[in-house]
């Protein structure tokens, strides 16, 4: 039987706007975007997380450990290191299904899948995009392993029948709407940051992620997409260091999600996700300070 999909997209991009109007609604956005993680400038927080971050020991490797409880996981993630659980969301009822059932009970459920090098437009407000339902997207996508482009990916959108069907942990005091992540082996969303906390959940399928802390952006030669995102150019599964070569000091850490893992990734680390088979993912964003800076003031006036 199938279930009700009555999800919608997000509205396409509009015109572009003029300069002056451009300007203005950056710094609307980033006022709005300082108001609900309680400081006073993102500029600053931003600043503050890569500062704190200089303190971090290396990590050759991102660890693993057992369920945590709210409080266990907030004193954890207060380091400002990443780290996986397991035996958490392999209890989703959504991990039971397969690409087959989701085809079967959702099939109606419309989707916005990137498409064409959607890895070099990544953060250009003009990629290009196609709608389809979601059982279009998987016949697309089917046998494309041997294809020399880049598969269709489904990328950051809520599906809010599939969320149904997740159990997420309070780990956040405010948290944004899931967001979820859909294609087959070798679809990719490249090396960036989010100065949020984040929460991601492999619920099938395997990922390969690099890591990097965030105050090696200084290697990474960011660009700004928007006030709480940043992308680099740099590809650390291909690196080119003839064009990249501040890259070479860049501390990249490569982890392997395997379904049923939760990765806390902190606010301000840089990350590179690709998929090694069929994936599904879903990860959520905090809404608040990030916890590495929750001892440096519990208010926006530190900000």
């Amino acid at each position: 039987m199938k279930r009700k999909t009555g999800d919608k997209l997000p509205p396409r991009p509009q015109t572009p706007l003029s300069p002056q109007d451009a300007l203005a609604r950056k710094q609307a956005r980033e006022q709005k975007d300082a108001e609900v993680r309680g400081v006073a400038s993102i500029a600053a927080m931003r600043d503050a997380i890569k500062q704190a971050s200089r303190s971090l020991p290396a990590i050759s490797e991102v660890p693993r450990v057992a369920a945590l409880d709210a409080a266990a996981f907030n004193a954890l993630a207060a380091k400002g290191l990443p780290f996986i659980i397991t035996g958490l969301v392999g209890k989703w009822p959504l991990c039971a299904l397969t690409p087959q059932d989701l085809r079967a009970e959702f099939g109606e459920l419309p989707v916005r899948a990137r498409v064409g090098d959607y890895v070099n437009t990544a953060f250009a407000s003009d990629r290009a995009m196609q709608d389809m339902s979601l059982r279009e997207y998987l016949d697309l996508t089917a046998g494309t392993e041997t294809d020399p482009d880049l598969p269709p990916y489904v990328g950051n959108l809520e599906m809010r029948p599939l969320n149904r069907l997740c159990h997420w942990p309070a780990y956040f005091k405010k948290m944004g709407p899931p967001r979820f992540w859909l294609g087959p082996a070798r679809t990719v969303t490249p090396l960036h940051c989010d100065y949020d906390d984040n929460i991601f959940a492999q619920i099938r399928g395997v990922k390969r992620i690099f890591l990097a802390p965030p105050h090696h952006d200084e290697f990474l030669y960011p660009r700004e997409a928007n006030a709480i995102l940043f992308g680099s150019p740099f590809d650390p599964e291909a690196p080119d260091f003839d064009q990249f070569p501040l890259a070479r000091q860049a501390a990249l850490t490569e982890c392997i999600m395997q379904a049923g893992e939760l990765l806390y990734v902190p606010a301000g680390w840089y990350h590179q996700v690709r998929a090694l088979t069929f994936s599904l993912s879903a990860n959520r964003w905090a809404r608040a300070q990030p916890l590495v800076l929750r001892d440096e003031a519990p208010t926006a006036t530190h900000f």
